[in-house]
């Protein structure tokens, strides 16, 4: 796996990327604990659960399926948590927001079995769990996988961090550099008075 860290990449990297507030501060947090949630399977190992395992790591939390469930509550939460005044218009910026955090969210938490997909070592990742439980990498693997938590503060964990920068990071920052140079912020309205 990436360390959890590079896995805040890709919500940072979309938030950088949209017009300023479009990706408002909530919903930039519920991506980055999306995005990196689906480690939390490490618990199987103190839960004596084999790696390989549906319920082991890279497994059912690193399904689409996960990432789906996650996008689903983060609708809910934008339907249901949104405050609008009485006043405001029924349903359409309400509608357009529950939209906006279903695909933000979901984006953000598949990117996390993705990014693992593209690492040099574990046993895959169970994308298409639970239709089947087969473990999946790319057929290109870049990143170095990550030692887990004791070992990250050593040579290893920082040729980790290396290869993530190179791999992840840097070109995360030239994509949002090139769709900003591409796709400038629009103009503040001019006051006329």
């Amino acid at each position: 796996m990436p360390s959890i860290i590079t896995h805040a990449a890709v919500p940072l990297a979309l938030w950088c990327a949209a017009d300023r507030g479009r990706i408002p501060p909530r919903l930039l947090g519920a991506g980055v604990i999306a995005a990196m949630l689906p480690d939390a399977d490490v618990l199987a190992f103190a839960l004596h659960i084999p790696y390989a395992d549906a319920f082991g790591h890279r497994g059912a939390s690193h399904s689409l399926l996960f990432a789906l469930v996650l996008a689903v509550l983060a609708a809910l939460s934008a339907f249901f948590g949104s405050r609008r005044p009485s006043s405001a218009p029924p349903c359409q910026p309400r509608l357009a927001s529950t939209v906006q955090a279903a695909a933000f969210v979901f984006v953000c938490a598949a990117s996390h079995p993705l990014l693992d997909a593209l690492t040099s070592g574990g046993l895959g990742v169970a994308l298409a769990w639970p239709w089947s439980e087969h473990r999946f990498f790319a057929p290109w693997r870049p990143i170095r996988v990550s030692p887990f938590a004791p070992q990250f503060f050593s040579a290893r964990g920082l040729a980790t961090l290396l290869s993530e920068l190179r791999w992840v990071w840097l070109p995360l920052a030239g994509a949002v550099i090139a769709w900003k140079l591409i796709h400038p912020a629009p103009a503040a309205p001019r006051d006329l008075s």
